[in-house]
């Protein structure tokens, strides 16, 4: 299978950044796309930012502007970017990939969709 391990949560003033990054491990064949999500107090999880391999880039409107994903296609790790965060920011930002992985068969490769176990952000004074 494929496990994802988030790192780079905190705490941090508002008007201050972070950078979170996640790590994909296991018998990957391809990861099609990679993602963040987040979780606030009392909120359902929503979509952050999400990229493809290609590069192709999607924001949700709230942090359009502040944030920015990228990732390392060498290194199956998938990075956001945070600036100018607010206190509404304050989340558990998780990462996911989704894609195909290696069973032992070269036939057919099982889809994966993971996600990582989360990292808590916190903007406040």
């Amino acid at each position: 299978q494929v496990q994802l391990v988030e790192s780079g949560g905190g705490l941090v003033q508002p008007g201050g950044s972070l950078r979170l990054s996640c790590a994909a491990s296991g018998t990957i064949v391809r990861i099609n796309a990679m993602g963040w999500y987040r979780q606030a107090p009392g909120k359902e999880r929503e979509l952050v930012a999400t990229i493809t391999s290609d590069g192709s880039s999607n924001y949700a409107d709230s942090v359009k502007g502040r944030f920015t994903i990228s990732r390392d296609n060498a290194k199956n790790t998938v990075y956001v970017q945070m600036n100018s965060l607010k206190p509404e920011d304050t989340a558990v930002y998780y990462c996911n990939a989704a894609g195909t992985y290696y069973t032992g068969s070269t036939i057919y490769y099982p889809p994966f969709l993971s996600w990582g176990q989360g990292t808590q952000v916190t903007v406040s004074s």
